[in-house]
């Protein structure tokens, strides 16, 4: 904890105060252009990836950057969708997930998670992610085999998103777009699926993405 009340004394002496303005305009509201869904890993930081500011980015976040699909029983990813897309007005979504994640390994290897029960019910709502390795990625092993299901689970969680309403109306309008991402820890690279090559590819400033299909990798 002491590293954490340090790190509060810095941001008020520095940050905070070459940035006054900043917050100052933040208080009276936000105007993000991004919701931005990701993993719950601690080596996941979206601020520092994108070298964004604060109010820059709405973020959701939890194990394996899962949305489950729309249900009349709104959970907080989906309020928290709605809002965005709704309220807030975002133009773009991406879901990003991220190379060595534990829980696609967990999706993998589910009697490694028997002793947590709420763990292997949330991880269902990337059943169809568990299928489609089971079903076509029996060749790949190790950290390939991680970083393909991380891949293939973006594209399952954009499947769902798009079962919102808020998101396929503002869809319809052509007011939102949809990006798919994934995160190497290690490189420090992104990749973006294209879907004119049903593949994730290096990101540069010149191309964005928006996931029309998804064909396996």
């Amino acid at each position: 904890m002491q590293k954490l009340v340090q790190g509060i004394h810095r941001f008020q002496s520095q940050v905070f105060a070459e940035q006054r303005l900043l917050f100052e305009r933040l208080a009276n509201g936000q105007q993000p252009e991004v919701l931005f869904i990701t993993c719950s890993d601690s080596r996941i930081v979206p601020n520092l990836i994108t070298q964004t500011d604060p109010g820059d980015l709405f973020i959701i976040r939890n194990a394996g950057n899962i949305i489950p699909p729309y249900s009349p029983d709104a959970g907080g990813e989906q309020a928290s969708i709605e809002f965005a897309v709704e309220a807030l007005g975002v133009k773009h979504v991406v879901v990003c997930g991220h190379s060595r994640c534990g829980a696609m390994k967990a999706l993998l290897h589910p009697a490694g998670t028997e002793r947590f029960p709420s763990v292997t019910h949330w991880l269902t709502h990337a059943e169809a992610t568990r299928r489609i390795m089971q079903d076509h990625y029996q060749h790949l092993d190790g950290d390939r085999l991680t970083t393909a299901t991380a891949e293939e689970n973006v594209l399952v969680q954009l499947e769902n998103l798009q079962t919102h309403a808020a998101v396929r109306s503002a869809m319809r309008a052509k007011k939102l777009t949809l990006h798919g991402w994934v995160y190497k820890i290690e490189t420090g690279q992104v990749f973006h699926y294209e879907a004119g090559s049903g593949q994730f590819l290096p990101l540069s400033s010149e191309r964005t993405a928006t996931p029309e299909a998804h064909a396996p990798l």
